[in-house]
């Protein structure tokens, strides 16, 4: 049985997600945090101090994610990341700690499967076209950007090799903010508008010919909760990090 402590657990996908452990036949829910709620703990840190968990599901905000993940780490408890705001510098972080603890942390931009497909096509598509920028979309009222599916997208294309650009940025005429940020060699533009959710685009160009892949997130978390609950059966099995649930589907 895996005890299983679900941070943000009123949220909108930490709610389900809570849900989605407790029916689980082989999970337990062992705590949830929240800070709205008085029937949970206010913090991972007393969360895990006070009962035996193997994995801390993370689903609040990116002020406090690292504060959350290394928490756990220092307790040798197991992590899934599902919020965003983490840095390349803060994923290095992570990834010593808990190889140095002996433990597995999971995360993904997006757990849902069609955005692990994304990923999974993205970097086909790379091995082939070299032009590519993404463009980010979210709600109005989402603080950080570019979304962890952007950021997560540009990292595993930087894997594969850096784009072709035709003009580079810091000789761009006129504002050079109107190019987007570089993210791991990636130009990102990240809008913030009502009516969105998360959407991520990847536009791929080559001479003549353009080829646009697009994931959409809906305005529920169902997507969200089969993918959390894979990467909580797989942390366990891990030492490290691993960043993206596409790495779990084979």
């Amino acid at each position: 049985m895996i005890r299983v402590c679900v941070a943000g657990a009123t949220g909108w996908t930490g709610r389900p997600v809570a849900a989605a452990v407790e029916a689980a036949d082989d999970m337990e829910l062992a705590a949830g945090v929240s800070r709205s709620d008085p029937a949970s703990y206010s913090s991972v840190a007393e969360a895990l101090d006070a009962v035996a968990v193997d994995v801390l599901v993370d689903y609040t905000h990116s002020a406090i994610v690292r504060e959350n993940v290394l928490a756990a780490l220092e307790r040798r408890v197991n992590v899934v990341v599902g919020s965003s705001g983490l840095q390349a510098v803060d994923y290095d972080e992570i990834d010593a700690l808990a190889r140095k603890q002996q433990v597995g942390v999971v995360a993904a931009g997006n757990f849902s499967l069609t955005a692990a497909l994304l990923l999974r096509c993205a970097v086909e598509v790379a091995r082939h076209l070299e032009a590519w920028e993404v463009i980010d979309y979210a709600s109005a009222g989402k603080p950080d950007a570019p979304s962890g599916t952007a950021r997560e997208v540009a990292e595993r294309l930087d894997e594969v090799r850096p784009p072709t650009v035709g003009v580079p940025v810091d000789e761009t005429l006129g504002a050079r903010e109107a190019r987007g940020a570089a993210v791991s060699g990636t130009q990102v533009h990240s809008l913030r508008l009502p009516s969105f959710v998360v959407s991520t685009e990847i536009v791929f160009a080559a001479e003549g010919e353009r080829l646009a892949i697009r994931h959409d997130a809906g305005e529920t978390p169902a997507p969200y909760v089969a993918g959390t609950l894979l990467a909580v059966r797989a942390a366990p099995g891990r030492v490290g990090l691993t960043r993206g649930l596409d790495r779990l589907l084979d």
